[in-house]
């Protein structure tokens, strides 16, 4: 009888345990690695085995690439998954995963060089055929004349970003020409202290733009897919709150032609895996600004309206299976919303870690709570807030308006706040229901 294939987990919480059930659906044996913080996980009580790999501190833990090469090690793993976070799209850890002879359910580091560098990512973009911003060729010059010259050229307002950056760093804004030299000093230097490089280049800037995503699934045999497209605009300070599919407004034909593009460049790059292209959207303009080459946190919803695992298709895809499905074969049908609840003050957004008191999860048709958290469960003050994430399914938008009301009215967790409140008023608030969210609406107050 042939051994099962061993998958090490390198990460914790709620995605840690949405990967253990996906392995043990396809029969493989999972390995839990954990923090001295994290021994109550809950994925901890149905993997095969699980390792301490050190001191609460994500940098010696869960960061630690050679405390995970060495669990991996130690428990005989074939496999090693990264979730998202932590060293998901850190191409050394890749690399590093590839020559101690295993597996990494990614892509390779090379394609995500490639695609983590946002200069090089927008040229593939270009070459390939999906809109872009208009912006700086490459990378601004050294030279503040040659650099004033090429942002005069796009017009203002246009934003200076790092190519190395995510999250709001490295980011500023440059209203008028004046500007351009403080703005450019200011995010290299940013850059710098945040990822090591400076390089940072100019695109136009976009005051009222919704953010559209589009999931693909790759395999090692030149299939690409889409999966439909989703909306993640409800944010604040850069981070998602809720996420719903399909887009609500835009033409079915318009997502269609840009997951068409999204899945052919894809293929240009040699993309094997999960991933997410990221856009823009404002004026009937699609404007690519990253991919993500990893499972996003908002997976769910995509996969609530089509009807595919995810994340059970990209371990399949990481083993050379070919994909089970054509792109014929994705009919997205209805409509579903993810509120990603944290364990933050609702108006203040500062981490509120602590002891679960009360765990009372939503349920019914068309509900899904995806959460690693139960009664009596501490909440660790060493890493993202995130706690759960509540999903629901609906014929059409209205419906699922409706259900995720009532599911978020349902949801008890007590001892700790959690930005439950927030994402209640947001499903009330007029701009959420018209569908005319903008990525700044939140952080404008207009959801209040």
């Amino acid at each position: 009888m042939t051994k099962p294939m061993r998958v090490l987990i390198a990460n914790r919480g709620e995605i840690a345990l949405r990967i253990t059930r996906a392995c043990g659906l396809m029969g493989l044996e999972t390995i839990g690695v954990y923090s001295e913080a994290d021994a109550g996980l809950a994925h901890l009580a149905c993997v095969d085995a699980k390792v301490c790999i050190g001191p609460a501190s994500a940098a010696q833990s869960y960061l630690d690439q050679e405390r995970i090469l060495r669990a991996a090690r130690l428990c005989s793993a074939d496999m090693v998954h990264p979730g998202y976070g932590f060293l998901s799209e850190n191409a050394a850890f890749a690399e590093a995963v590839e020559q101690a002879g295993l597996i990494f359910i990614g892509p390779s580091a090379q394609v995500m060089r490639l695609m983590g560098d946002k200069i090089s990512a927008k040229q593939e973009m270009v070459a390939a055929g999906v809109p872009c911003l208009p912006g700086s060729d490459g990378a601004l010059p050294d030279n503040m004349q040659d650099t004033q010259r090429i942002c005069d050229a796009i017009g203002y307002p246009l934003i200076v970003k790092a190519s190395a950056g995510g999250g709001g760093r490295g980011m500023r804004i440059v209203e008028t020409s004046k500007d351009v030299a403080n703005a450019v000093s200011n995010a290299r230097q940013e850059s710098l202290l945040a990822f090591g490089k400076q390089d940072v280049y100019a695109e136009r800037f976009l005051k009222s733009p919704r953010h559209i995503e589009i999931q693909i699934v790759a395999d090692r045999h030149g299939n690409a897919v889409w999966l439909g497209g989703r909306d993640c605009s409800v944010q604040r300070r850069h981070q998602k709150l809720v996420e719903e599919a399909p887009p609500a407004g835009i033409p079915a034909q318009d997502l269609a032609t840009l997951g068409a593009q999204c899945a052919k460049a894809c293929q240009q790059i040699g993309y094997v895996g999960v991933g997410t292209f990221e856009f823009l959207y404002e004026d009937g303009q699609f404007c690519f600004i990253e991919m993500n080459t990893r499972l996003q946190v908002e997976h769910p919803v995509t996969e609530m309206t089509s009807g595919i695992d995810i994340v059970r298709e990209q371990i399949a895809v990481a083993l050379g299976h070919p994909l089970s499905f054509t792109q014929a074969d994705i009919k997205c049908a209805g409509h579903a919303i993810e509120c990603r609840i944290n364990a933050e003050n609702p108006d203040t957004f500062l981490p509120h870690p602590g002891k679960i008191t009360q765990w009372w999860p939503a349920g019914g048709p068309g509900v899904r709570m995806d959460s690693h958290i139960y009664e009596s469960y501490v909440v660790p003050p060493y890493y993202d807030s995130l706690i759960a994430k509540l999903i629901v399914h609906g014929n059409t938008r209205e419906d699922a308006i409706e259900r995720m009301r009532a599911a978020l009215d349902e949801t008890h967790i007590g001892g700790i706040s959690t930005t439950i409140p927030l994402q209640q008023r947001v499903l009330q608030a007029d701009a959420f229901l018209d569908g005319t969210v903008t990525v700044h609406s939140l952080d404008q107050g207009l959801m209040k």
